[in-house]
């Protein structure tokens, strides 16, 4: 099961890329797709870039969830818990605030700047010595703080348009996303995932001890700007692109480390393509469900990793007792 791990993670995502592009309040049908129909032009040009930026931001959360539990040796670790994710998600508020959404790049620019200002802060608290204690409280301290801002300035919004604007942003939706979203996630996607790819060996090493890990030519505070860096960028891409879409970085992990080697590294390319499979199944999902409005994703993620936590939860809490 194992050797096929990766495989049959491929082909469920290939059905589900399929099925996300024919699903929706109006199904097409794939001999459609190649007779030429004229509807050809909601596959292009809505529900294929929306695929690809569900495959791009599920598979990027579920690696960044992956890497954080391999580095701070905490099953319950998620990449929201960084504060990485409420700093764009408040640059992405005050974009709007401000009046600044309407222009093209400025609403991702915004919450990208808020994810650097995070991922900055969060670096000067860590310090240097690579303490995955203070790393933590430090994280906790950034998102407790951003979550304050955000609902400073949602309370101070100048009219109900503004207010509405966002909370839609902070519910998280790929609703009416565009190739230009996809070109803005997809590179720093891409440079994220290279860099926590990159610290597979240090993050196997560190499950023996800090003090094994330095023992075996492991840099902490090197391993440390690697796993903010690679996280930032993804957590910050995502919701530059899509807003607010939690727990896939804790779930995928969880539901694909007993089919791997439970070692982090045999556990990062699961939990990218677990990700990418789950957030394109719950795309589909909220766009084929017989609803008047559309469900954000992003509240269905919640609904879905709410019980998910909880009872996760209660099994550690057994495995304790």
């Amino acid at each position: 099961m194992k050797r096929r791990l990766i495989p049959l993670l491929l082909a469920a995502l290939l059905l589900a890329s399929l099925l996300s592009l024919i699903a929706g309040k109006v199904w097409i049908a794939p001999a459609a797709m190649l007779a030429g129909d004229e509807r050809w032009a909601i596959i292009a040009e809505l529900r294929l870039p929306r695929m690809l930026l569900a495959v791009i931001v599920g598979g990027g959360l579920g690696l960044a969830g992956a890497a954080m539990q391999g580095y701070l040796r905490n099953p319950l670790a998620d990449p929201g818990l960084f504060g990485v994710s409420a700093g764009a998600a408040l640059g992405a508020v005050l974009a709007i605030f401000f009046g600044l959404s309407a222009t093209p790049y400025v609403l991702s620019a915004c919450a990208l700047a808020g994810a650097g200002a995070a991922m900055a802060l969060l670096a000067a608290l860590a310090g240097h010595s690579g303490s995955i204690i203070v790393f933590t409280l430090g994280g906790v301290v950034i998102s407790s703080l951003a979550g304050a801002l955000t609902a400073l300035v949602i309370s101070l919004a100048p009219t109900p348009f503004a207010t509405g604007q966002i909370v839609n942003w902070l519910m998280g939706a790929l609703t009416d996303r565009s190739w230009n979203d996809v070109l803005v996630a997809a590179p720093l996607m891409a440079l994220g995932a290279i860099i926590l790819a990159g610290t597979a060996r240090a993050l196997d090493a560190l499950t023996l001890g800090e003090a094994a890990a330095r023992s075996l030519g492991v840099n902490p505070s090197r391993l440390q700007w690697q796993v903010i860096i690679g996280v930032g960028l993804i957590v910050g891409a995502s919701v530059a692109a899509a807003g607010v879409i939690g727990f896939i970085g804790l779930i995928v992990p969880h539901l694909v480390r007993p089919f791997t080697r439970r070692n982090p590294s045999s556990v990062l390319l699961p939990s990218a393509l677990g990700g990418a499979l789950l957030l394109v199944v719950a795309d589909a999902a909220v766009r084929a469900a017989p609803t008047v409005s559309e469900l954000r994703v992003g509240i269905a993620m919640s609904l879905l990793g709410g019980p998910f936590f909880l009872a996760l939860l209660l099994r550690l809490r057994r495995k304790l007792a």
